[in-house]
This record gives structure tokens, C-alpha cells and sequence, in this order.
């Protein structure tokens, strides 16, 4: 497999950035796609006087299988392992891993690098993704920057469409599918910080006691600390560092939910874009200011009072003459028997990832919104049949989207139908069970898949009862940003503020960022 040439220049450009030695060394053995594997490591081998690439000696561990390579540093194996080809998405996972393995140094928080070098358990990840899956590259990027910390961890990105044995061996049909020691360890669509948190609170793995002492007793402190990385968070944290503020973002990942939208047509401006895209500049502006970022990591518990006071899913604690929440919000779950037992066996919420699982089959979307129909299109080219259920008379989504699926013939929709229950077989998915709103009537599809898209919940559990907020769980806000307490403001989709959008979330963060500027003026 050739890489095209203009990639390979602009690899080249990262690859001066090395200052060690790496080596591609590959399983022996024969595959069907031994020398595609080859032809494609050898061309990234042609970016840089310090990559090589050879077979693996005899001496050195096995792989998964002749298709299978590992990143060695200084003739030592690094942790971080690939079976199959990893292009498409999974390019920049292999990219990376070179970069970090070279001597590029990690983006993960500081704290949680020690809290990795402080784990002392044998662990090994399997990540088995889907080249077409936009969010699969996080997980892989974020544990093999974790291998690449421990000489005790490895991190295998397995290629699902190359492997297809292992596949129906653990009935896969949701990527990423990562596990730990041969145990599932997350099933389907998941964020990096949930990863983590899985990670640092799992009993069977072990920490150097002394260092995990120090970590729990590092304090830092900050005028603002941001909680959310979004639309919303990153322009409250420009606008508050601007203006001379020493500023915190915790975020689960720069971007939030818009990393998970794949054309965005509305961004003022800008005429069509992506929402990872979007993302990657959001997050290029926001460190092109001495703003401290602490990405992947949650906000565990805050305490809100004179002087506010964050401890982070690493251990350490923050504390904050303001807070700034942009937590946005999370998809909506149908709540229905059947949902979350299949979640990753035929349940899932983002069709970009898993829909390329359900090839040449029946499935089906819950919600008749922008999201639900987009989602129907983008799966509608993949799979044999869509049925799109809609809870309401009628769809609610643009009708330049209606206008479009109207033509595509494999397309079927439901209206005033309420989802009750998701059927299983015991391994997968079979069909789901609908009322009828007008006749009362229960009836059944058959499908092999089913794709929520009922839209979204606010993110404010953290600070239940500490601020006023509606019964929907909306933080109450006023024109400021500011929220029932004293120093805490909040902007974007976490908030009572009408029409969720990424232009009125920048618009909210600024705002906010500019208020808590002007709160700690006056009080400080």
C-alpha cells in the first residue's frame, strides 16, 4: 500500500521533530497483506534518517500475526503495538506513537503521566477499531501514549476488518472495543477521560504508594479554572487569559460534542467544515495562550464557596478564585429494557463509528431531529434498510435533510411511535418493540442495529444543588453568565440559554470569560 506523496511531505515535515532512534519491526510469517503492510512501513521509513524498519528476531516477543508490528526505542520494544494496516483514521494514531516513542514529548497531563509511571501491574490493551471510525484514533492515541509511559503496558491497535475470526470469537459490533488482559474493559463509543477514569480506579491494578501520597496532596492554584473544553469553554478561557488571568481548563477532550459532527454548514463564516476540523483549530487557538490545559481528565467533586476548590480524577486538587462551567451536555438515553445490556451488541449512538458494522443489514434510528436524519443518510449508504421512528406526529428536523432522504429509497419512517423495549437474542440485537401513539397497537421491527439519536441532556450533575437550575437540569444564568453563587458563572448547553449552537456557545463563553474578568476585578 503506497502512501500518497504529498502525505508522506507533510509527514516528513513532523519527523524532523525526532531525537531517538525508532524502529518498525514486523512479525514474520506470511499474510495476503504482508507486503502491503511492508510497502506502506517502508514508505513512512522514507520520512526520517532515524526510522528503520526490520523482522522481528527470534529472541523478541510474538505478535498477534504476520500483519502485526512494534515501535522499538533503543532496541527495546516500546509498548506500543499495530495488527493490520493502520491507515485512513488510524494513520495519525501510527504517526503519533512514532513522534512520542522519538522523543516528542506526551501531551497527557503531567499529573497522570506520574500516575501512569506509578502503576506497577502487568497490563496489556487490545483496542479493535474500525478504519472508518472517526472517534476509534483517541482511544488508540491516549493508550499507547499510556504504553509508552510504563515499560509494564502495552497497547495493540488491531485493524477489526483484518481480523475478522476475533471478531465473531467476542461478537464485536461496536468500536472502539478496547480490553485489558484479554477482559472486556469498554464496549462501543467511549471518551478518553472515561477511559482514564476506568483505569485509575480499577482494584486490580496497583500504584506506588509514596508517589500516589504526593499526587494527593498537590495543590495548584488559578484565577479561572474552566470546566469543559468545548465551543463554549475554550472562548471562556481565551477571553479570561487575554485579559491576564492565570487560567485552568479541565476538559474531557477540546471540541466536546463537536467532534462528533461531521459537516457543519452553519458556522458563520465558513461555508462547511467538520467538527473535528473545528476542533483541532479550537484547540491550535486556545494553547497559542499560557493557558494551563488538563485534557482527558475529569472534575471528580467541587467544593463552591469564598474560594472554589476542584479535585481532578487524578488525585490532585485546583483551587479557583472563579469557575467558568462549559460542561455542554451528553446524548439522551431512551431509558427503555434492552438499551444498555446491548450497548456495543447492537445499541449505539454514533452511526460514523459503528455503522460500518452493520453493512448489507436492517437497522434502525430513534429520533426525528436534525441528528436522527443525518444519521439515517449517513447509514443508509452502508446498510440494506433504515427504519427512522420519530416519537412526535412528525419530524422535526431541517427540511432541506427531510428533502434529502425523501429521494433515498431505502428509508422508511415511523411517526407517533414510543420505543418499549429492545429484544436480544443473547448475543445481539434483534428487534425492538413500539407502541403505536394513535392506535395504541404494540408492534415489532426486526433489525440487527439500532442508532439513539434523541438529542442531549445537560452535563450538571456535578454541581447539583449548589446552583439553581431547572428541572431539566439547566444551570439558571442571566445575561452575565452568572449563576445563583457568588464566582461561578456558565455558558453553552450546560445552560437555560435557547438554541443550542456552536456560534451562541462561543458568544456565551466570551461572555463568561469577560464577567469573571470583571467579578474578580471588582473583588479582588
Amino acid at each position: 500500500m503506497k502512501i500518497d506523496k504529498d502525505l508522506l511531505a507533510s509527514v516528513k515535515s513532523y519527523m524532523s521533530r525526532l531525537t531517538t532512534q525508532v524502529e518498525l519491526v514486523i512479525e514474520p510469517g506470511l499474510h495476503s497483506k504482508k507486503s502491503e503492510l511492508v510497502e506502506f512501513l517502508k514508505d513512512v521509513e522514507s520520512t526520517s534518517e532515524l526510522i528503520s524498519v526490520r523482522d522481528r528476531a527470534i529472541n523478541e516477543r510474538s505478535l498477534r500475526s504476520a500483519i502485526s508490528f512494534e515501535i522499538y526505542v533503543n532496541n527495546e520494544p516500546s509498548g506500543a503495538q499495530f495488527s493490520g494496516i493502520p491507515s485512513g483514521h488510524e494513520f495519525n494514531s501510527l504517526i503519533l506513537a512514532i513522534l512520542y516513542a522519538g522523543g516528542v514529548a506526551s501531551k497527557l497531563d503531567a499529573t497522570l503521566q506520574q500516575r501512569i509511571k506509578n502503576i506497577s501491574s502487568d497490563l496489556h490493551f487490545e483496542v479493535v477499531v474500525s478504519l472508518s471510525c472517526h472517534n476509534c484514533p483517541e482511544i488508540v492515541q491516549t493508550l499507547q501514549q499510556i504504553a509508552l509511559l510504563n515499560p509494564k503496558i502495552t497497547s495493540e491497535m488491531i485493524d477489526g476488518g483484518d481480523f475478522q475470526e476475533l471478531i465473531e470469537e467476542r461478537n464485536i459490533q461496536g468500536v472502539p472495543a478496547v480490553y485489558l488482559n484479554k477482559a472486556s474493559f469498554a464496549q462501543g463509543k467511549i471518551s478518553a477521560s472515561d477511559l482514564i477514569e476506568r483505569l485509575l480506579t480499577v482494584r486490580a491494578i496497583e500504584f506506588s504508594e509514596s508517589s500516589e501520597q504526593f499526587i494527593s496532596e498537590k495543590i495548584e492554584m488559578f484565577d479561572v479554572a474552566v470546566v469543559g473544553g468545548g465551543p463554549a469553554g475554550a472562548a471562556a478561557a481565551i477571553y479570561a487569559v487575554r485579559k491576564g488571568l492565570k487560567v485552568a481548563v479541565i476538559a474531557d477532550r477540546i471540541g466536546g460534542q463537536m467532534n462528533d459532527t461531521q459537516s457543519i454548514e452553519n458556522m458563520i463564516s465558513t461555508t462547511l467544515t467538520t467538527g473535528p476540523k473545528l476542533s483541532g483549530s479550537l484547540k491550535e487557538h486556545l494553547l497559542s495562550y499560557p493557558v494551563t490545559l488538563k485534557e482527558h481528565l475529569k472534575v471528580k467533586s467541587i467544593d463552591l464557596g469564598d474560594e472554589h476548590w476542584l479535585t481532578l480524577s487524578t488525585g490532585e486538587k485546583i483551587q479557583a478564585k472563579a469557575v467558568v462551567f462549559a460542561t455542554g451536555a451528553q446524548w439522551r438515553e431512551l431509558g427503555v429494557p434492552g438499551e444498555k445490556e446491548n450497548i456495543g451488541r447492537g445499541v449505539a449512538y454514533c452511526p460514523h463509528c459503528d455503522g460500518p458494522f452493520f453493512k448489507d443489514k436492517d437497522v434502525a434510528v430513534i429520533g426525528g431531529g436534525n441528528s436522527g436524519v443525518e444519521a439515517a443518510l449517513d447509514l443508509a449508504s452502508i446498510v440494506r434498510t433504515v427504519t427512522l421512528i420519530e416519537f412526535g406526529q412528525e419530524l422535526r428536523a431541517d427540511k432541506i435533510l427531510q428533502d434529502h432522504m425523501v429521494k433515498t429509497s431505502n428509508i422508511k419512517v415511523i411517526t407517533n411511535a414510543e420505543t418499549q423495549k429492545i429484544n436480544d437474542n443473547g448475543k445481539q440485537v434483534e428487534n425492538l418493540v413500539y407502541r403505536d401513539r394513535a392506535s395504541n397497537e404494540m408492534k415489532t421491527v426486526e433489525i440487527a442495529g439500532i442508532f439513539i439519536q434523541i438529542g442531549l441532556i445537560p452535563n450538571s450533575q456535578l454541581i447539583k444543588d449548589q446552583v439553581e437550575m431547572t428541572r431539566f437540569g439547566e444551570i439558571i444564568i442571566n445575561e452575565r453568565c452568572e449563576t445563583s453563587r457568588k464566582g461561578v458563572f456558565a455558558c453553552g448547553d450546560v445552560t437555560t440559554v435557547p438554541y443550542k449552537q456552536i456560534v451562541i456557545a462561543m458568544g456565551e463563553g466570551s461572555k463568561a470569560g469577560l464577567s469573571a474578568f470583571e467579578y474578580l476585578l471588582k473583588n479582588n
